[in-house]
């Protein structure tokens, strides 16, 4: 993404969960971002989930030592670019939806277990027509969890 794209995009935050799910279609147990912190239109957003041992994949993942799956964190990072870009395009109420396409390059470097506050670090680095990509972060009181690239596609949802 071009610097000019950013450029002027005066921060906001913190939204909160209805502002969530007026931006993503996804409801509880798949909805994984709490709150956003702050976010700069078409640059970045800092967005939370907070992992409890009441999330249902603990039930399986692993018992005896509890582990947020990997995939889990990938979605948590997707779900917080798809926040993103609704927001910078104002996209919210328009129905349209953000296609989660492909992941590159991504690294798992220290397990997410319940009691944590997984900071969700995600900027844009590509908006070409319905395309986004994205860079994303993961970690735990500064320390790195998870890192990824990311390909969305705005699209307009299924039809019934």
């Amino acid at each position: 993404m071009s610097a000019q794209q950013g450029e002027g995009a005066e921060p906001t935050g913190p939204l909160d969960i209805r502002r969530i799910m007026a931006a993503l279609p996804h409801r509880y147990p798949f909805l994984l971002v709490d709150r956003v912190v702050s976010m700069v239109p078409r640059t970045s957003i800092h967005a939370v989930k907070a992992v409890s041992m009441n999330e249902p994949f603990f039930q399986g993942h692993f018992p005896g030592r509890p582990i947020m799956p990997g995939v889990l964190i990938i979605e948590a990072l997707a779900q917080a670019a798809g926040i993103l870009a609704v927001e910078s395009l104002g996209l919210a109420g328009s129905g349209k939806l953000v296609y989660f396409m492909g992941i590159e390059g991504a690294k798992f470097r220290a397990p997410v277990e319940p009691g944590c506050l997984l900071d969700l670090h995600v900027e844009f680095t590509q908006l070409r027509g319905s395309v986004c990509k994205f860079t994303g972060k993961a970690s735990i009181e500064g320390k790195l969890c998870t890192d990824t690239q990311c390909v969305a596609m705005i699209a307009e949802p299924p039809k019934d």
